[in-house]
């Protein structure tokens, strides 16, 4: 068995990907994110690597790993919300210890995105103020994660991958070009 990678490659990892590549559909970017991190993501999800969080860069490695690689690596099937919760948790004690004002601006939404993926409206309505000092458009996302929440109380986008009976409401909304995911 290969030896984990350190809380510095996934973050060095990730921002090489940058931007483009973070929420984009991409194929051949999924396949290798899921290769070289998913036994850190399955050692992260039982909390072997719990002690990274006490740094803000571990803190952003655990919140690459429990949030962001399971929408890469497991598309449309329920693993992609697997570690939501641990990765909230871990972004919330990482937010009151300020710990996502340590890292640039540019990866601080990964600290506040475990709260935009939440079908919490409280959670919600943190993300909504979190996001409230970067930039407009990661503030629209937050905004429109939001409303849908408090309109439907949950995503219905996730509803086929999480073997939910869609609403008729739901269904108007997505036939109408609503939120994708």
């Amino acid at each position: 068995m290969n030896a984990l990678p350190s809380a510095q490659d996934v973050v060095r990892f990730w921002c090489d990907a940058g931007p483009d590549r973070w929420f984009a559909k991409d194929d051949a970017f999924d396949i290798e994110f899921k290769a070289r991190f998913e036994t850190a993501h399955h050692a992260a999800a039982t909390g072997a690597l719990d002690h990274w969080a006490a740094e803000a860069e571990g803190a952003l490695a655990l919140l690459v790993l429990l949030d962001q690689l399971p929408r890469n690596a497991w598309r449309g099937s329920g693993h992609m919300f697997a570690t939501d919760g641990k990765a909230r948790a871990i972004a919330a004690v990482a937010i009151d210890a300020g710990l996502d004002r340590q890292v640039d601006t540019a990866l601080r939404p990964f600290f506040y995105l475990p709260f935009m993926h939440s079908e919490s409206l409280a959670d919600q309505e943190r993300s909504v103020a979190l996001n409230a000092a970067l930039d407009a458009n990661t503030q629209r996302f937050a905004v429109l994660h939001r409303d849908i929440i408090a309109r439907f109380g949950r995503f219905p986008h996730r509803n086929d991958t999480l073997g939910r009976r869609t609403t008729a409401d739901e269904q108007k909304f997505l036939d109408d070009g609503g939120f994708a995911g």
